[in-house]
């Protein structure tokens, strides 16, 4: 059987490539950037992986950190006694059980042409989503229910903004003579 093509060619230099980058990007493929600063300021480069994670109180394998047990037929007593595991930087799982007790903030914020419609409709129809649906503009001809949730999501994501809006809106205007 005859051999392909490409194994009969010689190895040449390929001029064009840049050593010392392609060592730079294996590098940084070998060793991933740790993004936890707390782990990252902990981590030891001589130790593995496995140990590292250990000495900071943390799991390598989820199965050996939870196993399963097993159930024993004729109700037999079976002590396993495996040595646990001395943490010696538990900084590192204070603090991160410390950010992981924080609550998250709501971040979601809603684009300006949302917030421009929504004060439009409540302005001109108040509660009235049926009336909303028809007016001139709705352009994308959202159904009531659709604009019901869009005030929703205003009233959830900016509520000083919509309580001062809607407050705006109750206060008796000045007449102008």
């Amino acid at each position: 059987m005859p051999k392909a093509k490409q194994s009969k060619r010689r190895n040449t230099f390929d001029y064009n490539k840049d050593r010392k980058k392609l060592k730079k990007k294996f590098i940084k493929k070998s060793k991933p950037r740790i993004e936890d600063s707390q782990i990252r300021n902990a981590w030891d480069e001589n130790k593995s992986t496995a140990k590292n994670l250990q000495d900071m109180g943390l799991s390598f394998d989820p199965n050996q950190a939870v196993p399963i047990r097993k159930q024993m037929l004729l109700g037999g007593n079976r002590d396993n006694k495996e040595p646990k595991h001395i943490v010696t930087k538990p900084y590192v799982l204070n603090k991160l059980q410390e950010e992981a007790s924080l609550p998250e903030r709501d971040r979601k914020t809603l684009s300006s042409d949302l917030i421009e419609f929504v004060q439009h409709m409540v302005r001109e129809h108040k509660d009235d989503y049926k009336a909303m649906a028809r007016d001139e503009k709705n352009y994308f001809q959202e159904t009531p229910k659709q604009i019901r949730r869009k005030i929703g999501e205003y009233r959830r994501c900016h509520p000083q903004h919509y309580d001062a809006f809607v407050s705006s809106l109750a206060a008796p205007e000045p007449m102008a003579q």
